[in-house]
């Protein structure tokens, strides 16, 4: 008997894994094994462990540099194990603890390494990764956020766009996200989330916190949009197939992104998920963005409408730009080097990297 779950997860999310470290073979042959939704979070597992067996061979032939890309990898296959795997919180808890060690292996081995930040917020913690470039610093420093399913686990590809273009790289876990998402309940409020992190950041001395950019991707990119209305001081922002109202999208979201939410919002009901839904809209806040804002959005995206990316871009007071890519997914995670290069240099230009404009050095 077909799973509606499981045939909704592979048909709707195999660019992104590949997207984002997941070997394409990995994929197929993983998924190919799966009967049922119920079995997803342990095969992920188990790729996972393959992973971390080979970062341990490497480790004892001295080869660091391939542990800790082994390490990294065995990482976003133990988020993928649980990133909407909210029915089984055992399970999925697990699967979590066992991607931030593996994480935390791989962030010395990582070139440029990386290392652990936390950010005092709300009673609890941020967790975020900064990765600065080779170099003296302070480095132009672009906060990454992840969305409804996402985590900072799954941001070393997104990483290297921005490392690459020399500027570091702030991947963070916001309430509702990852390591903060079972202190935490989603919060539209990420102007104080945002000040939490910027005052964090600006106290790291390989940090300019002068030149600061948000990059936000789904419920992400609606936090980074919300992060651009605020008083803080944010030169530019990428907002990646946002919404622009969720609730608007809640009656025709699939059962795993809305059971998703009801957990991350730590909402007792689908009722009351879908109450806490409109408190997540854009309405009264786009007009306060007046930093340059470009704003990506998939023709074919699923989950959120192209006409809210447009309006966003309509309502913003500062300079806008809406990139449309008409065989974009959400996220548009089967078309990445249509805006995953494009981000970055944009990006760069605005923080006025050296090198990123003609003349400079």
């Amino acid at each position: 008997m077909a799973d509606s779950l499981l045939d909704t997860a592979i048909a709707n999310w195999g660019p992104r894994f590949t997207a984002n470290g997941v070997d394409a073979s990995d994929f197929s042959r993983i998924t190919s094994t799966l009967d049922s939704w119920d079995q997803w979070c342990a095969a992920w597992s188990r790729g996972a462990e393959e992973h971390l067996a080979l970062g341990e061979a490497a480790i004892g032939e001295d080869r660091f540099r391939s542990a800790g890309e082994f390490f990294a990898r065995a990482a976003t296959y133990f988020h993928f194990a649980k990133f909407l795997f909210v029915h089984d919180l055992d399970q999925a808890r697990v699967a979590h603890r066992r991607a931030v060690e593996s994480l935390t292996r791989a962030l010395p081995l990582l070139d440029p390494p990386g290392r652990r930040e936390v950010v005092d917020f709300d009673g609890s913690s941020l967790v975020g990764i900064l990765r600065t470039p080779d170099g003296a610093g302070p480095h132009p420093t672009v906060i990454l956020i992840p969305g409804l399913d996402s985590t900072k686990e799954e941001f070393r590809e997104v990483e290297r766009a921005f490392l690459d273009r020399r500027m570091a790289t702030f991947s963070l876990d916001g309430p509702g996200q990852g390591e903060v998402e079972w202190s935490l309940a989603i919060t539209p409020e990420w102007d104080r989330v945002g000040e939490a992190v910027v005052t964090h950041l600006s106290s790291l001395p390989d940090v300019d916190a002068r030149r600061l950019g948000v990059w936000g991707v789904s419920l992400g990119g609606f936090y980074a949009a919300r992060l651009a209305a605020s008083d803080l001081p944010i030169v530019a922002t990428v907002a990646l197939a946002g919404p622009y109202d969720f609730a608007a999208s809640w009656p025709g979201l699939n059962p795993l992104t809305q059971r998703a939410f009801q957990v991350r919002a730590h909402c007792d009901s689908m009722d009351e998920a879908a109450r806490r839904a409109k408190d997540l809209t854009l309405e009264g806040h786009a007009t306060k963005i007046t930093a340059p804002l470009l704003v990506i959005m998939g023709g074919r995206d699923r989950l959120f409408p192209v006409s809210g990316a447009r309006r966003l871009v309509e309502e913003a007071s500062g300079p806008a730009q809406l990139l449309l890519l008409d065989e974009g997914n959400h996220g548009c995670a089967n078309v990445i080097y249509r805006h995953r290069p494009y981000s970055a240099d944009w990006m760069a230009q605005q923080l006025e990297v050296p090198g990123s404009l003609p003349g400079t050095l």
